[in-house]
């Protein structure tokens, strides 16, 4: 039995990715800040063989090794390691401070690349490192501040690692979301002016749903994707690879600027 570690596995995203995998037979060790909502992901496996938790703040100097610990403690092995967890509504460049600066950078870059360098250790031919990027790493977005640079940063490690570890048979692939409907992402939706820009620049009939992610973290996993190795694959249904505007958008009143 293949074994999985997702970390942010209390909501959203990676508690999709977490259940994803178990779905596919995978024994998953799901880890957040919130234990209540951990003990929900562990019921929505529903097998206590298949699935740990644990509450962990990913910051802290000694996350990276109880982590890992917990999972071979547990099982035995390590196959997979999902890096998840993370923050949004940040802040332009000018009005980010360095508190929130050193926040977003150590949760969204440094806490990934110290959880995969206590991980490679034990990962075997075979085994998978998969780093929830975003859209706001492939192209430039407004307000992105602090939260692009650790993402791009993530994706400058996404590559490394396929790179370093490729021929010892440990591939290394980033996922880069667009607007996801999440909790995270259901108050920014009430802003008019983001629900524009991605709803009338997506050329899809919809947002992205947790599931879109997960199926393909759980794709990237799968020998269908054993070849597929330092790549960035974005979910975004064309938000960054097209100059799309909605008919609405396009015969709308334009306001001079």
């Amino acid at each position: 039995m293949r074994v999985a570690i997702v970390t942010g596995a209390s909501s959203g995203i990676g508690f999709g990715c977490a259940v994803t995998l178990a779905e596919a037979g995978m024994a998953v060790l799901g880890t957040g800040r919130d234990e209540a909502r951990l003990a929900e992901l562990a019921a929505a496996v529903g097998d206590p063989d298949r699935v740990a938790t644990l509450a962990v703040d990913l910051t802290d100097d000694d996350a990276p090794r109880r982590i890992v610990d917990t999972a071979l403690s547990r099982w035995g092995r390590i196959d997979v390691l999902v890096n998840n967890a993370g923050v949004g509504s940040p802040k332009p460049l000018h009005e980010t401070d360095d508190e929130t600066l050193d926040y977003f950078l150590g949760l969204m870059l440094r806490a990934p690349f110290r959880l995969a360098r206590e991980a490679i250790p034990h990962l075997t031919p075979g085994s998978v490192i998969i780093n929830i990027s975003s859209t706001f790493a492939v192209v430039g977005g407004l307000r992105g501040g602090a939260y692009s640079a650790a993402k791009g940063g993530l994706t400058a490690l996404t590559t490394h690692i396929a790179c370093q570890y490729g021929a010892q048979g440990i591939r290394c692939n980033a996922v880069a979301p667009g607007v996801t409907v999440t909790p995270m992402v259901a108050t920014r939706l009430e802003d008019e002016r983001f629900r524009k820009i991605n709803t009338e620049m997506t050329p899809h009939q919809r947002l992205g749903r947790v599931d879109d992610i997960a199926a393909t973290v759980a794709f990237l996993c799968s020998d269908g994707g054993s070849f597929i190795n330092g790549q960035t694959i974005v979910v975004d249904g064309g938000w960054s690879s097209t100059k799309y505007l909605s008919e609405r958008a396009l015969t709308s009143e334009w306001v001079a600027r």
